[in-house]
């Protein structure tokens, strides 16, 4: 299968070195040509880890073994044997995403990417090391450390926001062991970070800056294929539970409410909706950072905004990359339009896409927002009614798909995507349900479990104590620096 850049159609690479490459070229993320003929029902049949293999075999044909990596990416690894399962919550059913080693919907995919990069970089033949560069807004760093951590012949640098992830986060990703891993702090916030690794790929795009290394550069970030294949793999899951459970019949569509910062997570939905799989309307849910909002609701993408920092640090994101391969999808494969509007956002700070690609957009995306109060509010009333405790970003999907219903009287049935345990964000989620505030974020761990009774993940109740191996912060320039002195 040939893939390319979102901006240009030349310059046409196998699947296997477009996860090597992880960033085109001209700045672009790399897409198929064409996606495949695939077989939906027939991947509904199988297990996880057969589904799994199936979708990622059909988008990535040019790795070879993909039921070998499948299973050396996910056995033992997931407190959940079939890795992401789903529970009925009210009116809704949740998936829960966070019972990997890292408690976060990340892991899904970064328990993967390893596997997919290594047996890429065998099929090539590629002797050199790989560096994997990657910006965190919270979850993706630490999914990446322990994905990475000492995979033979791969490096890896995270940056993350100085302030900018909760206390939890930043201890998971400053205590992470490993002889191939580094973690620096910026000053700045997530597009800040994400922007300087964007940076670091453009300025060593001529090889000139890495002469001399023994490393090549490579993403973990979603805008590396590779990242957001396996995001796939769940929405075929949680429909096959719903069709377990009888709630739906084969063919019937299912709404999904997805929490977003990136754009990555909710754009596996719509990648597995043009595999086959019935997905109805994919519901955007933002945080106070509405830039998303705002852009599926009028077609103007501005992130000439202040960025707030929220409980749901996660989504505290303004440049959202992986929108750019919704536009390329929904305008036909228009490199030159995506280009056009990449070139807008970069020297302007905004762009507005023709009202036709806003009308497509529109049809099948539907976006709201939902503010620290509310999210608050979700948070205590599920557990109020439900019993069931969500983190503050779950609990904005949460939020947003209530919204949703009440506004559009849609009665398809809804899926709330949960991004990561309510551990990870203790203090928040302490606050919406009215406990104790005592003590620091571990403290507060113990707290909830004890108001609550929900275990804490045993790789975040490990963390107290553990030595901070990475304390340095930096300014987003000298970032480069930082990178080739590795």
């Amino acid at each position: 299968m040939l893939y390319h850049s979102t901006r240009s159609n030349e310059n046409c690479i196998d699947s296997a070195q477009a996860v090597l490459n992880g960033l085109a070229p001209d700045g672009g993320l790399y897409m198929p040509t064409a996606l495949p003929e695939f077989d939906w029902q027939a991947c509904l049949q199988g297990d996880t880890y057969s589904m799994a293999t199936k979708i990622l075999a059909a988008l990535l044909p040019d790795i070879p073994d993909m039921e070998q990596l499948v299973s050396r990416a996910y056995t033992g690894k997931f407190a959940a044997p079939d890795l992401t399962p789903t529970v009925p919550v009210g009116d809704y059913t949740v998936l829960e995403l966070f019972h990997g080693p890292t408690s976060a919907f990340k892991d899904v995919a970064l328990c993967m990417l390893p596997q997919l990069l290594t047996a890429a970089k065998a099929e090539k033949g590629m002797d050199e090391k790989i560096l994997i560069l990657t910006a965190t807004s919270g979850d993706t760093g630490k999914a990446a450390l322990a994905g990475f951590r000492d995979v033979k012949g791969v490096g890896i640098c995270v940056f993350y926001p100085d302030g900018g992830v909760s206390k939890v986060q930043r201890a998971q990703m400053v205590t992470q062991e490993g002889n191939n891993v580094a973690v620096c702090a910026v000053w700045g916030n997530f597009d800040d970070a994400q922007t300087g690794v964007k940076n670091i790929f453009a300025a060593c795009q001529d090889g000139e800056l890495l002469r001399g290394k023994s490393f090549r550069l490579s993403s973990a970030n979603s805008i590396n294929i590779g990242r957001l294949a396996p995001q796939v793999t769940y929405y075929f899951k949680a429909y096959r539970d719903l069709l377990d459970r009888k709630q739906i019949a084969m063919g019937d569509e299912v709404n999904f409410s997805v929490p977003t910062g990136n754009f990555g997570d909710i754009l596996a939905g719509y990648l597995a909706k043009l595999l086959g799989l019935p997905v109805g309307r994919l519901i955007c849910a933002s945080n106070a950072n509405n830039v998303l909002t705002d852009f599926i609701r009028t077609g103007v993408y501005d992130r000439k905004r202040p960025l707030h920092k929220t409980i749901s640090p996660s989504m505290d994101i303004l440049v959202s990359s992986n929108l750019e391969r919704l536009l390329y999808l929904m305008s036909g494969g228009d490199t030159a339009l995506v280009a056009s509007l990449m070139e807008r956002l970069n020297t302007e700070g905004c762009y507005t896409v023709p009202e036709a690609l806003k009308s497509a957009i529109e049809q099948e995306f539907w976006a709201d927002c939902c503010d620290d109060a509310g999210a608050r509010s979700a948070i205590c009333r599920v557990w109020e009614n439900h019993g069931y405790l969500c983190d503050p970003h779950t609990a904005t999907g949460w939020a947003v798909a209530e919204s949703y219903s009440r506004q559009t009287g849609d009665s398809r049935p809804m899926v709330v995507l949960s991004t990561a345990s309510p551990y990870k964000f203790p203090a928040a989620v302490l606050e919406a349900i009215g406990g104790s505030m005592d003590g620091d974020e571990f403290d507060q761990m113990q707290t909830l479990q004890t108001v609550t009774g929900c275990p804490i993940p045993e790789n975040l109740a490990d963390l107290r104590g553990k030595p901070e191996r990475h304390t340095g912060v930096i300014a987003k320039e000298e970032m480069l620096g930082y990178v080739l002195s590795l």
